[in-house]
């Protein structure tokens, strides 16, 4: 199809009416030129397709689906091949049920644990993040089916999400928050990208220029078109301009009518608006012309699939032996999310899912299985009775199962959590039932962290988020041993919120949310400052174990513009059948910047029966070692020492070997009056002004001055001369340097330097 012949046959009004939609999910189709309507609807973890009347929170009844785990579990099988697969079978349900994008991933960033959508996102980590997004993307997009990665940029909370600007420094947004993202855009290549609610530094996602423009089209060559998110639409027309392509939902009219009205009086180029409806009508026939002739998808295939990928996701915090349980034993299963889970978050993820099983159904015939409900969900109320029940059922049994967590109101989509605890009976029927057990389980239903009072009273705890709709039969499997379990944390468990980076900021004031903690998110803030966690990023047990060996790098010397090839041997020393995820960190111990303790780079996760090792190779490119340097605006690798760190998680780390690795970039000299002596002497042009100094005894005083001050005194006066602005050299000597003679050797020495 010629898209820009079939763009100049459109009438203004045609044109301008394609940049919004024809209702609450329907693009808007121009018959006469063979152009279709087609469907976009809420995912990211299933199908939301809404037969009847639109709405953005899920109120309203859609088709039945299948409901996957959501990415706060996903993520933590850091496994992108059970992405792609994840991806593939949502988009062969799109096709089946004629919907041409789905909309998600979503690619935020986890910047406090009382974000009410963590749910939806998948990690604190960047690279992670962006790593498990562009293999979801990629799956979807192999039925021909688009996705949406969402929400663009810098969106971390619900609070005021509509009006709120994230103040976030330039090096802070490149590392962490537009980092997430851009990976995903350059390895998965997203049909189209949702632009988020929020401003960012003052200007409204869905009119900023550079964000949309500069960024993400320029500098990370995307080519699909950008979206609203429902609502999002401040300026339509400042908004076109920008680079926002398509405004969802339809603003019946009024917004098409601004457009007509802007390119007629001259203040909207055309070519502007003919470029938008280039991109939007790009990915309509990418749709149609690929469109499979099918109307129905095996949803019990998909049901096997998803509680395959929960067992993957499943992370077991803490096992005192106990797990897995012994089947044919006396087991109680405590808590009424073990006869009604919740698997999913609220809001427009909300799916209707066409079936939902259960722990306590599910593990019917494996053991003798007792059950008590122990606590209600609409209320947070004590309820003796209840306890009282459960601390009976739970004393008759050989172990007692808890099944925790949030209910639905604790987290969802239009507001955030106020604090990270569980509900005050489910705390309370965990104490009760340990006083009387000590062989206690927990198995935790949630979509984000929480706090654990009660850690150290109980044998394990299996953190198994928000599976989906078959968590019932997958926590079932792990439990009993039919499933290693395999996933490793995405995101750290402070032991307390007030631990957390952003504990002091998040929310922010009125309209003004300021990201004082920076590029320190996550485990980089707690390593950093050496803060005590329950449970840190990266961490993950399993029912076998596994001896690390044999790190090798393949040069001890590189320049940044070379690749570092590296290699690790991984045995499975236990019993069983398990798999690992090998984690790969870099340190950069003495940096010019101030940067984190340490950073994933790489992951891999392997499969290994009883004695069997393999290798697992990374390669490393600059990225693995730069920062975002804002004085070049581009990212930097400072010569020096680089440790190459294996781990098992943040905080376990059992290999390490150095690379020196040399920076080809040339950083503009910038010497100045306000610089210090120190700063010169760094640059090697300046060396020659600061050693006649020296020679002088202008810097350092005389032998006498020196001698009469005592012992130590070089030393602290070559401690205080480093620091000196070069303007103080004037002062010391004694006539023989003029303000003008120290301008002009500056200016001298930064035009050697920014030649060489």
């Amino acid at each position: 199809m010629n898209v820009k012949e079939l763009v100049s046959q459109m009438t203004l009004e045609e044109k301008a009416g394609m940049c919004s939609g024809a209702d609450f999910w329907h693009l808007k189709g121009v018959e006469r030129l063979g152009i279709s309507s087609v469907m976009v609807t809420d995912g990211p973890h299933g199908l939301r397709k809404q037969d009847q009347s639109g709405d953005h929170l899920g109120i309203n009844d859609s088709v039945k689906a299948v409901c996957f785990p959501t990415a706060s579990a996903l993520a933590c099988s850091f496994d992108r091949d059970l992405l792609f697969e994840l991806g593939k079978a949502l988009g062969e349900e799109c096709q089946a049920e004629d919907v041409s994008v789905i909309l998600g991933p979503g690619a935020n960033i986890k910047r406090s644990p009382l974000c009410g959508r963590n749910f939806e996102y998948f990690s604190e980590d960047p690279y992670l993040s962006s790593e498990m997004a562009a293999s979801h993307i990629s799956g979807v997009q192999s039925q021909n089916v688009g996705t949406s990665l969402k929400h663009f940029a810098a969106n971390n909370q619900e609070h005021r999400r509509m009006t709120a600007s994230s103040e976030v420094d330039e090096r802070t947004l490149r590392e962490i928050y537009l980092a997430s993202f851009e990976g995903a855009v350059k390895k998965g290549r997203p049909w189209t990208v949702m632009c988020s609610y929020n401003r960012i530094n003052g200007v409204y996602a869905s009119e900023n220029h550079r964000l949309l423009t500069e960024i993400l089209r320029d500098e990370w060559g995307f080519d699909g078109y950008v979206v609203s998110d429902w609502g999002a639409v401040n300026d339509r027309v400042e908004g076109l301009k920008a680079g926002l392509d398509l405004e969802m939902p339809s603003s019946g009219g009024v917004n098409d009518a601004l457009i007509v009205k802007a390119v007629k009086e001259g203040k909207l180029d055309e070519k502007i608006l003919d470029r938008a409806v280039e991109r939007i009508l790009t990915i309509i026939f990418r749709y149609v012309e690929n469109k499979k002739n099918i109307n129905s998808y095996d949803k019990k295939a998909h049901h096997e699939l998803a509680r395959k990928i929960s067992s993957e996701c499943m992370v077991l915090l803490k096992n005192d032996g106990i797990l897995p349980l012994k089947k044919k034993s006396k087991i109680a299963f405590i808590g009424k999310f073990a006869a009604s889970p919740r698997y999913q978050g609220g809001g427009s993820s909300h799916i209707n899912s066409f079936m939902v099983s259960n722990a306590l159904e599910s593990a019917n015939g494996i053991a003798e299985i007792s059950y008590a409900k122990g606590y209600e969900t609409a209320e947070d109320i004590i309820d003796e009775n209840l306890i009282k029940e459960a601390v009976n059922t739970a004393k008759a049994a050989e172990v007692a199962v808890i099944f925790a967590g949030l209910p639905d109101k604790f987290e969802s989509e239009g507001y955030d959590r106020e604090h990270m605890s569980m509900p005050n009976c489910q705390n309370k029927l965990i104490e009760e039932i340990c006083k009387v057990q000590p062989n206690t389980v927990i198995v935790l239903h949630n979509g984000s962290p929480i706090e654990m009072p009660w850690i150290d009273k109980v044998k394990a705890v299996l953190e198994v988020y928000l599976g989906g709709q078959a968590v019932g039969e997958a926590t079932v499997d792990v439990l009993f041993g039919d499933k290693n379990p395999c996933g490793k944390l995405a995101e750290s468990f402070p032991k307390r919120l007030e631990d957390n980076p952003s504990y002091l900021f998040f929310k922010g004031e009125k309209d003004r949310v300021e990201y004082r903690e920076g590029v320190f998110v996550g485990y980089r803030y707690y390593d950093k400052k050496n803060i005590d966690v329950l449970f840190p990023f990266g961490h993950g047990l399993s029912y076998t174990t596994f001896e690390y060996s044999d790190l090798k790098l393949d040069k001890k010397e590189m320049l940044d513009t070379e690749t570092l090839s590296v290699s690790v041997k991984v045995k499975n020393t236990g019993k069983v059948a398990g798999k690992e995820i090998v984690q790969l960190y870099v340190k950069n111990a003495k940096s010019i910047a101030i940067r984190p303790e340490k950073e994933l780079k790489g992951f891999k996760k392997i499969e290994l029966a009883p004695g069997e090792e393999k290798t697992v190779s990374f390669v490393l490119d600059k990225r693995a070692f730069a920062y975002y340097n804002t004085e070049i605006s581009d990212w930097h690798v400072p010569t020096g020492t680089y440790q190459i760190l294996i781990g098992k998680s943040s905080r376990d780390i059992v290999l390490s070997e150095d690379v020196l690795v040399k920076s080809t970039s040339k950083i503009p000299v910038k010497l100045s009056l306000t610089s210090t002596v120190g700063d010169a002497m760094e640059i090697p042009e300046a060396k020659p002004f600061i050693n006649e100094l020296l020679s002088k005894n202008v810097l350092m005083g005389s032998d006498s001055d020196k001698d009469a001050l005592g012992e130590g005194t070089s030393e602290m006066m070559e401690r205080m001369m480093i620091e000196m602005p070069l303007r103080a050299l004037v002062s010391f000597a004694g006539g023989a340097l003029s303000i003008e003679d120290l301008q002009k050797t500056i200016d001298e020495i930064n035009q050697k330097a920014n030649k060489a």
